[in-house]
């Protein structure tokens, strides 16, 4: 028999060829040939190598120890009925005493063995039982345990020894390819999957029904939606042509239909149906809510019950999406009541992450609280489910809090949907400074190439002030969606590089409407972005700066224009009502000045006291302007008299007409040395280094003559200062900023 090798792949099959000319795993597919006078580990099992069960005297039904003098069959029948009963641990144990007692294995004991390897997920402990099943001369006479062999590496993540025992397989029968398929399904190795379906074809091995069912998950997972409906369309026609009207085929085909977004064609295999189960069911209420159809998921839902069908965890889980996006809080909440009627669903950990969510997506975080506290097994989706619905809900010290929970338990395995909830409550929250030590625990764990995670850290960057490092994360994507986009986008515009944001705007524009194949950056074509409406609620800040820049230059026709769109956009902002008010005061219109003023209190909209803070050796320092309560205000005060000499004589002359009020020009300028952000950053000055940075964070837009002064500060003190206000960050280095003066 021929091994699976590349010169197969050119092969003109009845499957319809799939380009992989463009995918990374095309490379990963000629290198996965082995050749068969390599050598397999030969490890030898010890007591200490399989995993003990601390609950073996509590669940086993069988007698422990067994007696040594039992016969091999009896040994071997006790290893799979332990293993039938899913007590994999016992089982493993089992087979240990087995060969200290000297009994050897056959190739009946192995299956059963290598099954409890796959429940405990323990790859070291398999493949010391393969080095065993080498030794004994199994691996080469015993399809059966090659396929075992097979399904142990496919389910424990280890896709080169997949391909090394299926090479090694002389006598490849049709169980072997589906575990081959399957095992590759498992990997995500979707093209490779597709790929040896083609070559099981050319080997004569006519596909089963458990091959379909594998081949259409690997369509409605390829790259293109456009290859995996075309393909899964191929094996929908050859399941028709060889009369496969199996249930669980028809199945896996209208979940296949739904996930590439044909959902109707799933409706329509459904009613086709013969027999339906409780999965058929299950898939298509899934289907509509994976979908956003949820009113038909409510539907699908009812018909279900008329049809005495009865729900599972499955369909709970599948239906409460439908009912937190249609606020259907009350249809929630009898669902909830259904699942505590049914102990085997309340306690079941999917249908409690299910209503987790459904309760914080409709403002109920307590009553999410209340499920996830009565749930006595919660597994890593119940977690994240609640540290969700804290981020989402504004609930940042509670998620963070659950997170350093979750982590303190050793049972639990935070993974990326974890870390991509708490890192939007780790910039929110001020309390927490250690956000860069989120992002090394995210590599440590290995997540930092996964792309919702790289989406969060840039998010979190970008709002530390940080825009560099989300620019390294954004490069260095290897597959990024409009989600990627739109975060860079929104960073370079908060930290004033609003230039920076225009060119990434043109640039995406440009991904998004050309071909795949002749793009100069297949990175950046394999999710082709066009921008939405978020990219252009993304973009708006930077007309704010158009407002602030007439400001600066007392352009009132063209600063009335820029307030008029900004109010329709935003008419609950104040900074917008603020920045045109300061524009007729200092322009002496102040009828116009008082009639912006009455239309914030005919509206409701106040302006916030100004307020800035630093963080300084792990507290928070609060400044309000002409704040005196600081233990350090003396200090301050004298220190900013004396920089505000030094900025004199390098030609600095005070902006008093952000002073709105009728005083002489000393006074306004004595105003002025009182603002919130001079404060902090000479509490900075005073307090840190000399060369480090000093950050530093306002409630509001820097007024202009701050602005200035900082520019002056930065150079002569020699610092780079960060300051954050309500619209960006402002980086001043040696007198120059980096908004350019355009905020």
């Amino acid at each position: 028999m021929s091994s699976l090798t590349p010169p197969l792949l050119s092969l003109s099959l009845p499957l319809s060829s799939l380009s992989l000319s463009s995918s990374s795993h095309q490379s990963q597919a000629y290198q996965l040939t082995f050749h068969r006078n390599e050598h397999l580990l030969h490890p030898t099992i010890t007591t200490t190598s399989a995993p003990t069960s601390s609950s073996s005297s509590e669940t086993s039904n069988f007698p422990n120890p067994i007696s040594e003098s039992l016969s091999p069959a009896s040994w071997i029948e006790e290893l799979r009925s332990q293993t039938r009963a899913s007590l994999y641990h016992e089982a493993i144990s089992t087979y240990i005493r087995m060969t200290m007692a000297g009994i050897p294995p056959d190739q009946f004991a192995f299956p059963a063995l290598l099954k409890a390897v796959v429940g405990v997920s323990d790859l070291n402990c398999g493949k010391q039982i393969h080095g065993s099943i080498v030794k004994l001369g199994y691996c080469s006479s015993s399809v059966t345990v090659a396929n075992s062999l097979l399904n142990v590496y496919g389910k424990c993540g280890d896709i080169r020894d997949v391909f090394k025992v299926f090479d090694r397989i002389p006598e490849r029968d049709q169980v072997s390819w589906n575990s081959l398929i399957a095992a590759l399904c498992r990997l995500e190795e979707w093209e490779i999957a597709i790929e040896a379906s083609r070559v099981m074809l050319t080997e004569n091995v006519e596909p089963s029904s458990f091959t379909l069912v594998s081949i259409t998950l690997a369509c409605s997972n390829l790259r293109s939606k456009y290859d995996g409906l075309r393909l899964g369309k191929e094996v929908h026609g050859y399941s028709l042509r060889n009369c496969d009207t199996k249930t669980f085929t028809n199945n896996s085909l209208m979940a296949m239909y739904a996930k590439l977004g044909k959902v109707n064609d799933s409706k329509k295999l459904f009613q086709l149906f013969g027999e339906r189960d409780l999965v058929s069911w299950n898939t298509m209420i899934s289907s509509f809510s994976q979908n956003d159809q949820f009113s038909e998921a409510l539907a699908f839902f009812h018909l279900m019950l008329q049809e005495g069908v009865k729900p599972d965890g499955v369909s709970i889980s599948s239906l409460l999406p439908a009912c937190s996006h249609l606020e259907k809080l009350l249809i929630g909440k009898e669902i909830h009541a259904y699942a505590l009627r049914n102990d085997d669903l309340i306690t079941n950990t999917f249908v409690g992450s299910a209503l987790v969510d459904m309760y914080c997506n409709c403002k109920k975080v307590e009553s999410g609280r209340q499920v996830f506290d009565g749930i006595p097994e919660r597994r890593t989706g119940l977690w994240n489910a609640m540290l969700a619905g804290y981020a989402q809900n504004g609930f940042d010290e509670e998620a963070l809090m659950l997170f350093f929970e979750m982590e303190a338990d050793a049972r639990l395995f935070p993974n990326t949907t974890t870390f991509a909830s708490v890192l939007p409550a780790c910039v929110r929250c001020e309390l927490f400074l250690d956000k860069e030590g989120i992002h090394g625990n995210i590599v440590k764990r290995g997540f930092e190439r996964d792309r919702y995670v790289q989406n969060a850290l840039m998010d979190m960057y970008s709002r530390m002030g940080k825009v560099e490092k989300s620019k390294l994360i954004f490069d260095g994507m290897e597959d990024r969606d409009i989600v990627s986009w739109n975060t860079m986008i929104n960073g370079f515009v908060i930290s004033g590089y609003c230039n920076d944001a225009l060119i990434l705007l043109n640039r995406m524009q440009k991904v998004g409407s050309c071909n795949q194949s002749i793009s100069d950056h297949d990175i950046e074509n394999r999710v082709p972005c066009k921008p939405n409406s978020i990219t252009l609620m993304s973009i708006l800040p930077g007309c704010a700066s158009l407002l602030g820049a007439c400001c600066i230059h007392h352009n009132v026709e063209l600063g009335e224009i820029a307030a008029k769109n900004l109010l329709l956009l935003e008419p609950n902002v104040a900074s917008h009502y603020v920045l045109l008010s300061n524009i007729y005061s200092s322009a002496g219109l102040w009828d116009k000045a008082r009639e912006v003023r009455k239309s914030m209190k005919k509206f409701g909209v106040k302006k916030e006291p100004g307020c800035s803070w630093i963080e300084f050796q792990d507290n928070v320092h609060k400044f309000l302007a002409g704040d005196e309560s600081h233990p350090q205000s003396e200090q301050l005060q004298n220190l900013l008299e004396t920089l505000s000499e030094r900025m004199r004589k390098e030609g600095y002359v005070p902006d008093t007409s952000c002073v709105l009020h009728n005083v002489n020009e000393e006074e306004k300028e004595f105003l002025l040395c009182g603002h919130s952000e001079k404060l902090a950053i000479a509490f900075g000055i005073l307090n840190t280094p000399s060369g480090t940075t000093i950050r530093v964070t306002k409630n509001l837009r820097v007024c202009n003559d701050c602005h200035l002064a900082t520019k002056y500060i930065s150079k002569i003190v020699g610092r780079e200062i960060i300051v954050r206000d309500v619209r960006r960050f402002h980086h001043f280095k040696d007198g120059k900023c980096s908004c350019g003066d355009y905020w």
